[in-house]
């Protein structure tokens, strides 16, 4: 009689071998019959409909891991749709998961059948307090709810909770909530809401269910409805003695090292798998930022769930800020951990994401750092530091010539998301910087290269793109990769002193880029501005889109804080009056600390802004009047961008420079004054594209 082990080894082998196909002619015909087109199977494979329509044509074959996820989907459709009248065959019973070690919460294993985005699994029934059913019970707008996308989370990712029990989700969906207390609400979350979402990648983790409180709903649970102190309201934090901290500990439940403040996380260790947290986010206290979610905190609470509920299916759940959302969604599209199997025991253990950045804090480079970061104090280096900062220019007066002084206008241009757009494609180090003495100039290494650009001779009428004020360099001083490789573009020879360099390198913003960009396109093509207008249509559209639709403008206004505060908490600096010069601060135990890759961000984004300036120069003969951030200000004849931008004779848009457009990169109108008005304020030192913008552009450091 076979022992076990020769049975598991053959089985093991069985499932070893590549996974076999029925014929061509039957893959079509199962896919008829479940009523699915070629292009709905495509997008589900993550592939294109004229490659499904090979695979049933028999031109080709899919490759792994589409041939797995093919043939599970296939298998499955023969079971409900037999051929010829032939009996279905019973379901398959589930194979039974590996145990993975307590301190792992990534997949236990790799599945065979795991695409990109890993399938929905089913999940037991909702369970319902007794007399206040977990089911919505009347709608909160007109439209019908659509179905879920993971039965698991039935409900959507989050709800708003009023004071009367209602806890708003997306779609228009209303739950009973009958929690009188923050234990209470956490269980019935966990247990009976049906609120979280999908993990975005398939070594990453399913996101935490998010439950926003009304000021009605955080005083029925005890909680103050202001917090009050000298700090700003969303640094302060309950007291450990407050009878809801209490509560908390008493049920067993843990908080953050943040506390109990206008986000709080509320979790207990996890089990296995299985994670059991929930993330509160407090209106009264400004947990809503009003610079990134302008209006939402005064809305009624199903337009914020709404608002809320379509960033979070098109950009993540929020987790916190903006800036705090934007780091997270990089964490979350790039897992620094996978499920690898350890050849010594077998086992499925923890290990590195190959693409990521790991699960350990890096130390910069000194001249990466900040003047206050260990690295530097500690070492007492005097070398200088990077200065890669978005641009803050404005053009002497004294270059303007009389024929300008009299164009009638002053034209703002902003570039749409211009940080997102240098994401794009974009190499990034991924291990600890090399030092080198003397190095030649490689445009394909990202690092940090202390460089001589200060001989490089340029029009004084455009900003100098080797500085973010646009002064030309005063001697030897450290710049990012693209920064020099700018330079040689440009036909100057660039002889490096000594540079900082990276040796494992990968685009590791690139599915945080695409998923931001789609976003963006999305929301703004649901309030009317969509690729296909022209550039009239596309600037009438621009116009009105705010007042399209409130909530969704919103969206679009949150999408763009979370590009910017993203990109700027890659260098997070130090907060609080307490902190001393030379100590560690939390953010740098974060892996995403990384003030290098925010250099290069922002080093492209100025560098891709003085090559379309160039270029508008060249063909236009126009030069702008001060840039700030993304945000160009041109001298006009007329108001519109349309009298000065470059088009050919047949009407299209030059390519080179600024064009038009609802995509990241592209400009749209941001504003039109006199150009006295800009003389007058560029006289006294001012940045015309700072007053047209209404505010700065930097990238916040700080949320």
């Amino acid at each position: 009689m076979a022992s076990e082990e020769e049975l598991f080894a053959n089985i093991d082998a069985l499932l070893a071998e590549e996974p076999q196909l029925p014929p061509p002619a039957e893959r079509a015909r199962l896919r008829e019959a479940a009523g699915i087109t070629q292009a709905r199977l495509a997008q589900a494979l993550k592939s294109t409909t004229q490659t499904v329509k090979n695979w049933e044509n028999g031109r080709s074959e899919p490759k792994p891991p589409r041939l797995e996820a093919y043939q599970r989907l296939l298998k499955g459709w023969a079971a409900k749709y037999p051929a010829h009248g032939a009996p279905a065959a019973p379901a398959p019973m589930a194979a039974p998961q590996p145990e993975v070690p307590e301190a792992f919460t990534g997949p236990a294993a790799p599945d065979a059948t795991e695409t990109e985005t890993a399938a929905p699994v089913q999940a037991p029934a909702v369970q319902t307090a007794p007399g206040r059913p977990a089911t919505p019970r009347r709608p909160a707008a007109k439209e019908a709810a659509k179905p879920a996308t993971d039965p698991r989370f039935p409900h959507g990712p989050l709800a708003v909770l009023d004071g009367d029990g209602s806890a708003y989700g997306i779609d228009g969906i209303v739950l009973d909530c009958p929690a009188t207390t923050v234990p209470e609400l956490v269980e019935w979350t966990l247990k009976e809401s049906g609120l979280g979402a999908a993990k975005l990648n398939r070594y990453g983790k399913d996101s935490d269910p998010l439950i926003v409180l009304t000021a009605a709903a955080a005083v029925k649970l005890g909680l103050p409805e202001r917090l009050e102190g000298h700090e700003q309201r969303r640094s302060l934090r309950l007291p450990e003695d407050h009878p809801v901290v209490k509560q908390v500990a008493k049920a067993k439940w843990q908080l953050t090292q943040r506390g109990f403040g206008p986000w709080a996380r509320i979790y207990r260790k996890a089990q296995g798998r299985e994670r059991q947290c929930v993330q509160l986010a407090i209106l009264s206290w400004d947990a809503l930022d009003e610079r990134s979610w302008p209006g939402v905190s005064d809305m009624e609470p199903a337009d914020t769930a709404r608002v809320l509920g379509v960033y979070a299916q098109r950009v993540i759940t929020p987790r916190g800020s903006t800036a705090v959302s934007g780091l997270e969604l990089m964490t979350a599209l790039r897992p620094p951990t996978k499920a690898v199997q350890d050849p010594e025991t077998g086992n499925w253990v923890s290990g590195y994401n190959a693409g990521s950045l790991g699960t350990e804090p890096m130390d910069p480079a000194p001249p990466e750092a900040t003047p206050e970061h260990p690295v530097v104090v500690n070492s007492g280096w005097t070398g200088g530091f990077l200065n890669e900062e978005a641009y803050q220019w404005v053009r002497s007066v004294e270059t303007l010539t009389d024929e300008e002084c009299t164009l009638p206008f002053a034209v703002g241009l902003d570039l749409n998301t211009a940080f997102l757009a240098a994401a794009a494609r974009l190499t990034v180090g991924l291990s600890a910087p090399d030092h080198f003495h003397g190095p030649k100039f490689n445009p394909k290494i990202p690092g940090s290269w202390l460089v001589d650009l200060s001989r490089i001779e340029l029009d004084p009428r455009l900003p100098s793109p080797f500085t973010p004020e646009g002064t030309r360099p005063t001697g030897p001083a450290w710049y990012q990769t693209h920064t020099v490789a700018y330079a040689q573009e440009l036909g100057y020879d660039v002889h490096p002193i000594e540079a900082y360099l990276r040796r494992e390198t990968g685009a590791y913003l690139d599915p945080w880029h695409d998923r931001l960009k789609n976003a963006y396109v999305d929301t703004l093509a649901d309030l009317g501005v969509t690729r296909d207008l022209d550039d009239r249509q596309f600037l009438a559209a621009m116009e009105r889109h705010k007042q399209a639709d409130p909530a969704l403008a919103a969206v679009l206004t949150a999408i763009k804080a979370t590009v910017k505060g993203g990109v700027g908490k890659l260098r997070e600096r130090p907060q609080g009056r307490h902190y001393k010069e030379g100590e560690t601060w939390p953010a740098l135990q974060r892996p995403t600390w990384r003030p290098d890759i925010r250099a290069a961000v922002i080093s492209k984004a100025r560098v891709n802004m003085h090559r379309k300036l160039n270029n508008m120069a060249k063909m236009t003969g126009l030069f702008p009047l001060a840039v700030l951030s993304d945000c160009v200000v041109y001298p006009s004849l007329g108001e519109s961008p349309l009298d000065f931008l470059p088009y050919a004779a047949s009407g299209k848009p030059q390519p080179g420079g600024f064009r038009l457009g609802p995509t990241p990169g592209l400009a749209k109108l941001e504003g039109v004054q006199s150009m006295l008005w800009a003389v007058d304020l560029m006289e006294k030192g001012l940045n015309p594209a700072r007053h047209i913008k209404g505010g700065d552009a930097v990238l916040d450091e700080g949320e």
